[in-house]
């Protein structure tokens, strides 16, 4: 399955996905707005790159992960890579809305509009194809970058979750945003 989008392509997680998901998954520089606590197992992480191979859609899961792609253009010789991925969760079929959370890896891939495109290419998709009313995000209220890219393609803040998330630094606040579709 693959999702176009203008300068990014969508597509289910693949076997070979296992060890970059690994390595993504364990840099505990992302565990403070991933929610992470502990690292992960190769064999945990190819569990999950299992289920979702195996039938483990959005509505048996309530988790949905694409992985992000490059798309070549005309201009460029460079090959597609996979830059990051992007998730629904807490998938809700009767209220039909999920949480969306995104992650660009490199430093050097942020800012060159794949995170806004791939935003917006799953927005289309959970609208058109999966038949979502809405989608909702958490971003720490200090995560500038995030709430730039959410409220850019569409989110609006609806609320503030005080002293959410503990870090080093102390409390932080979580600002809730959302898109109606």
């Amino acid at each position: 399955m693959n999702i176009e989008g203008t300068i990014i392509r969508l597509r289910a997680v693949e076997p070979d996905d296992a060890d970059l998901l690994y390595a993504w998954e364990n840099d505990c520089a992302l565990w403070a707005v991933s929610g992470t606590t502990e690292p992960f197992s190769r064999e945990q992480m190819a569990r999950f790159v299992e289920r979702q191979l195996g039938g483990g859609d959005l509505l048996h899961t309530g988790q949905l992960r694409l992985m992000i792609d490059t798309k070549p253009t005309l201009l460029s010789s460079e090959k597609p890579r996979t830059v990051g991925t992007i998730d629904l969760f807490d998938y809700d079929p009767v209220a039909r809305r999920a949480g969306i959370g995104i992650l660009v890896y490199g430093a050097d891939d942020r800012g060159r509009g794949y995170a806004s495109d791939a935003v917006e290419t799953l927005c289309r998709y959970a609208r058109e194809v999966l038949d979502l009313h809405q989608l909702w995000c958490g971003v720490g209220a200090r995560n500038e970058a995030s709430l730039r890219l959410f409220r850019r393609t569409g989110f609006v803040a609806c609320g503030t979750r005080r002293d959410w998330h503990r870090t080093p630094e102390g409390y932080e606040d979580e600002v809730m945003l959302q898109r109606i579709l």
